[in-house]
């Protein structure tokens, strides 16, 4: 049978718009076990022929067998099994990746086989000679040695053709020969070898020598029998089926990848600086991210952890001084503390109501040290309402408030800058815009948030606000509780329409006071903190967006930077989703890292604004989670298009590359 035949081929190349006819009609039949020498000067077709037959070019019209394969009928990844299976190339620059020992480079067409297809490569390169040589890269090599390592190479798999472009054309004399003396006992074990050459002294160690010139078979001369077909000639059959494809298989599948993981490693570490860099820009973004949702975190939980100390349940009324429209209303309607107390009647859910004033106050301790803050005037009962507790000392009473005795509470902060850390003021005599007061209780600390202090605040009897400190005839305020389980919406209309009958309001007066839900105020606030954290993580977002078009445009550079060695894969069998995923898989690696390296800087951020600022963070499973997921997602997303470009290139185009 013929092992290579071509009927009319044709291939046409532009140059811009200027057409090059590189083949013109070429037939040609090789059979099994023939070593042909194909010659001819620059430009008369030789190349473009030894590409098409091995595979990595298509013609442009005419028929193409090759081992009763028709060629044009094979998609792109039957050409590549095929190519893979079938034919080994030696290349006149031996194509040699320079990160990998002599060993790895002739074991690296065994990725893209089918298991078991190809020979032992310590065997392949003791061969050739080179097992002294094995663990050498190529700039520790000669010109010969690393021709012998691309002959190891090519015979890894146990093709049935070699094909070798100007194998002696970079190499001395002595070295020509015995590169020759190899492919001409490699013929004799049964391969069919098809040399290119422009050196008829290298054309002499052919059988058969074809000469060719513009793109056309000039002469075809045989010299004595071709020898008999040897084992790997029989692996000529029909491409395989999907079944048998390399890739196939979540087993073979998890094996490519993990070889296409260290393949990846090995090459960001030849790039050591660009994947730091690269690396660098996910890691910023995965912090920012994880630092921001940490913040965010931690200022709704304060926030939401300083309401849920002001009560349950509570409904406030107070002054509408803005008016409907927020223009000012001077009929706003002034609450008493008799409206406080009548406002029980007002609905049956209502267990107890409290008026409140307060005001800033300038707060002066015995040793003279000052301090604003400010004052809220209240009944005993809002203690009990507003879930406040004394950390020292105790609550003032009810006889305190009917007698408007001058006593206070202080808060937290209050007490430390008066009388300092540490100290016990409950005793001593403080005054309030120079009224002195006895101070008779500290109260339990409330914590602070990014946007108040709750404690910065003083608390004494509503009767002494009123008519000691601050002057006022009416309240500022008057809390409703209301039980457990009511419905606040009914309690809320009950008290309006009984304010407006009581105060006889109608028309625009009917808005003259203002009804606060706390719980509405809570559900607003846990709303708006969830808004703010999520525009911190967009914010942060951004980052890791920005980090992720870095390492779009760092995988681009590598693929221009690397196009020759996409080409070497193809030729020794790389399928395109090979392509795909090696690259793929160096962008998720990159972004493994930075992201990994992001979450310990954006944890350690967000504990260290903690120590500094004294602010709440919260690192959460899912802030973790969510920066790592969306960081491996940036890794695919931009790495998808540099690794497309790769997978698409044409293995000629690649393997001309400059």
């Amino acid at each position: 049978m013929n092992l290579l035949t071509l009927k009319g081929i044709r291939k046409t190349y532009w140059m811009g718009s200027t057409a090059v006819r590189a083949l013109r009609g070429v037939n040609l039949t090789i059979h099994p076990g023939e070593f042909v020498a194909i010659m001819g000067p620059s430009g008369s077709g030789k190349s473009t022929l030894m590409h098409i037959l091995g595979l990595l070019d298509t013609p442009d019209s005419g028929s193409f067998d090759i081992g009763g394969n028709k060629v044009s009928r094979l998609s792109e990844e039957e050409l590549a099994v095929l190519r893979g299976r079938t034919i080994g190339f030696i290349f006149q620059q031996f194509n040699l990746l320079p990160r990998l020992t002599a060993l790895e480079n002739v074991q690296l067409p065994l990725i893209y086989s089918p298991a078991g297809a190809g020979a032992d490569p310590v065997k392949t390169v003791k061969m050739v000679g080179l097992e002294s040589r094995a663990s050498h890269r190529p700039s520790e090599m000669s010109g010969g040695q690393q021709q012998r390592v691309a002959i190891a190479r090519s015979l890894i798999n146990r093709p049935g053709i070699i094909l070798a472009d100007e194998p002696t054309g970079n190499l001395d004399t002595a070295t020509q020969k015995e590169i020759l003396e190899l492919l001409a006992r490699l013929n004799r074990s049964g391969l069919t070898v098809i040399m290119v050459t422009h050196e008829p002294d290298v054309a002499l160690w052919a059988r058969r020598v074809i000469r060719m010139r513009d793109g056309k078979i000039v002469s075809d001369e045989r010299r004595g029998t071709r020898v008999p077909a040897g084992r790997g000639v029989r692996r000529l059959v029909h491409p395989a089926p999907p079944a048998e494809m390399p890739g196939n298989g979540w087993r073979a599948l998890l094996a490519q990848l993990s070889i296409h993981a260290r393949e990846a490693v090995r090459s960001l570490a030849a790039n050591k600086v660009r994947a730091a860099l690269s690396t660098l820009g996910i890691t910023i973004g995965v912090a920012a991210v994880i630092a921001m949702l940490a913040l965010g975190a931690g200022a709704r939980a304060s926030i939401m952890t300083a309401l849920s100390r002001l009560g349950t349940n509570i409904i406030s009324v107070r002054p509408n001084w803005w008016g409907a429209r927020g223009g000012g209303n001077n009929n706003a309607t002034r609450l008493t503390i008799a409206d406080a107390d009548a406002l029980l009647r007002a609905h049956k859910s209502i267990t107890r109501t409290a008026g409140t004033v307060w005001g800033r106050v300038q707060v002066t301790g015995g040793a003279g040290k000052d301090w604003a803050s400010t004052v809220i005037s209240a009944p005993p009962k809002y203690a009990e309402m507003r879930n406040y507790r004394t950390s020292i000392g105790r609550y003032y009473t009810s006889q305190e408030e009917a007698t408007r005795a001058r006593v206070v509470l202080l808060g937290q902060t209050v007490a430390r800058e008066i009388f300092g850390a540490g100290s016990n003021p409950v005793g001593k005599s403080v005054k309030l815009n120079r009224i002195p007061f006895v101070v008779i209780g500290i109260l339990a600390e409330q914590g602070a948030n990014p946007f108040v202090d709750n404690d910065d605040k003083l608390l004494i009897p509503l009767s002494t606000g009123m008519y000691r400190v601050l002057g006022q005839r009416y309240v500022g305020a008057i809390d409703i509780e209301v039980a457990a389980e009511s419905d606040m919406t009914e309690v809320e209309d009950s008290i309006r329409n009984f304010l407006i009958r009581r105060y006889r309001l109608a028309g625009a007066r009917e808005d003259s006071f203002d009804i606060r839900n706390e719980a509405a105020f809570r559900e607003t606030m846990s709303a708006t903190t969830k808004v703010f954290s999520l525009l911190l993580g967009c914010i942060a977002a951004i980052s890791l967006l920005v980090g992720g078009i870095g390492i779009m445009n760092i995988m681009l550079v590598s693929v221009t930077e690397r196009t020759r060695e996409i080409g070497l894969r193809k030729a020794v069998g790389a399928r395109p989703r090979d392509i795909m995923q090696q690259f793929l898989v160096e962008s998720v690696i990159i972004s493994a890292i930075g992201g990994g390296l992001g979450i310990i800087l954006g944890s350690a951020s967000a504990l260290l604004l903690t120590l500094i600022l004294k602010w709440t963070v919260i690192i959460t499973p899912t802030s973790i989670l969510l920066s790592a997921g969306f960081s491996m997602a940036v890794g695919v997303a931009f790495g998808w298009w540099p690794a497309k470009r790769a997978a698409g290139l044409a293995p000629v185009d690649a393997l001309r590359y400059e």
